[in-house]
């Protein structure tokens, strides 16, 4: 199996023709499967002498991908979508050929160091210092994980002694993954009250902190686009506490982070450029495959101290000063995950990301003015980057489960309802250029 024969060139050739097809327009939406049906069709698939390659991509294609829904698909408005390049898909196939390996500079020079010519490009659009670098990894949920153990570390040292218990202040309507990494990192959280439109403000964090600041608050999260209402937090209010109080401002713009290239709503990250730690996911709104976060530390060097890992197998990398990414976060082993976004950026240029994202905005305010227009529908806020939550009159809680299921059943589209302020609305979140009004307009013509 690790020999290259005529059979593996052909093999080789219909995967790259049904790569081909696959990443054409248009894309199918499908659906899940219950696991019976695909026992049923696919049979098992994991023998002792294999059922040949040709087979296993039958299996896929007719079976298994039928039953998994395109996040790339123009009405996947659900969660948070994705829209790869083109350019970033293929070269994502590249890498795995190529058996690329990101960890250390010994072994992935090359790749690390256009890696980190896409995390400059990041660093710059958030106006961190030109000192400033980081890694990528896999999802903001580790992102956000390995900057607060960073932020810990920082407060550790600076401290000189560890207090009886750490802890870290967020908004409650902040991302449940830093919820997540307090439980992994055993530390307490502060929960400050966000506004109505579910942002954390500066006045409210210092109120709050000053009713009840832990001995061990070591870190703030502030938010650059809510995954749920797409809502960037009070960043200029937030840096200014946390300089005044000496803790570290974390930013999670896992999804929203990506509008810093749009220039119509650059002024609402005012302050961004203050944070010590800042995630932003490619494989949301900056147009890269699954799966790649891009964590940018102000002092890297802080962050490695954090991190490094030290064995006798691993004293030759740690000797030197080379940037051996896998060094910033918690992982070793690494994928080189920020290529595909490197690739992407290099083969059409930054004007190109500046014009798709605005194309994003754009059909978000026409989807809200859409809703404005319907007698049934209210808008609930105003969209601040490119998620839009509204409720139709009258709708319970099982009448908007039962919409977004219509919806998939009859392939028009992929949405799904959340909660606002405890109550069940409605939610389209726009990554995808390719998306436009007569995709919002068929999905708001099943609400009536």
């Amino acid at each position: 199996m690790h020999g290259f024969d005529e059979s593996t060139e052909d093999l080789a050739k219909t995967l790259m023709a049904y790569a081909s097809q696959r990443i054409a327009n248009p894309v199918p939406l499908d659906g899940p499967a219950p696991p019976s049906e695909l026992v049923r069709r696919a049979g098992q698939t994991i023998t002792p002498e294999g059922i040949g390659g040709t087979e296993a991509l039958r299996v896929w294609a007719e079976v298994l991908a039928p039953a998994t829904i395109s996040t790339d698909h123009p009405a996947f408005l659900a969660f948070v979508p994705g829209a790869p390049s083109k350019a970033s898909v293929l070269f994502d196939l590249v890498i795995s050929a190529s058996s690329t390996y990101g960890g250390s500079w010994l072994e992935g020079g090359g790749a690390v160091w256009a890696e980190n010519q896409a995390l400059r490009w990041i660093a710059d659009l958030a106006g961190l210092p030109d000192t400033a670098g980081g890694v990528f990894v896999s999802g903001g949920t580790a992102g956000n994980l390995s900057a607060l153990v960073a932020a810990r570390h920082a407060s550790s040292v600076a401290r000189g002694e560890r207090p009886a218990r750490w802890a870290v202040a967020a908004a409650d309507s902040a991302h449940s993954s830093v919820l997540s990494a307090a439980r992994v990192m055993d530390v307490d959280v502060v929960a400050i009250a966000s506004d109505d439109e579910a942002r954390l403000t500066g006045a409210a964090l210092r109120q709050a902190l000053d009713r009840e600041a832990p001995d061990g608050l070591f870190a703030v999260v502030a938010s650059a686009g809510s995954t749920n209402a797409g809502v960037v937090d009070d960043l200029t209010g937030v840096a200014d506490v946390c300089r005044e109080r000496g803790l570290w401002m974390h930013v999670d713009g896992a999804y929203g982070g990506a509008a810093l290239v749009a220039p119509s709503v650059r002024d609402r990250f005012d302050g961004i450029e203050h944070a010590d730690s800042f995630i932003v996911d490619p494989h949301k709104w900056l147009f890269a495959p699954f799966d790649a976060c891009a964590l940018l530390y102000r002092d890297p060097a802080m962050a490695r101290s954090a991190h490094v890992q030290q064995a006798s197998y691993l004293d030759s990398l740690n000797a030197t000063d080379e940037w051996n990414a896998s060094d910033y976060a918690y992982h070793l082993t690494r994928r080189a995950r920020g290529l595909p976004l490197w690739f992407s950026l290099a083969t059409y240029g930054t004007d190109a990301y500046r014009e798709a994202i605005e194309t994003v905005l754009e059909i978000t305010r026409q989807a809200a003015d859409e809703i404005r227009r319907h007698p049934d529908l209210e808008l609930l806020v105003e969209p601040e980057l490119s998620v839009v939550l509204f409720r139709r009159a009258g709708w319970e809680p099982d009448d908007y489960e039962a919409w977004w299921r219509r919806l998939l059943d009859a392939q028009i589209a992929f949405v799904q309802p959340t909660s606002w302020h405890g109550e069940k609305v409605a939610r389209l979140c726009f990554v995808n250029p390719r998306t436009t009004l007569d995709h919002v307009r068929a999905i708001l013509g099943t609400m009536s």
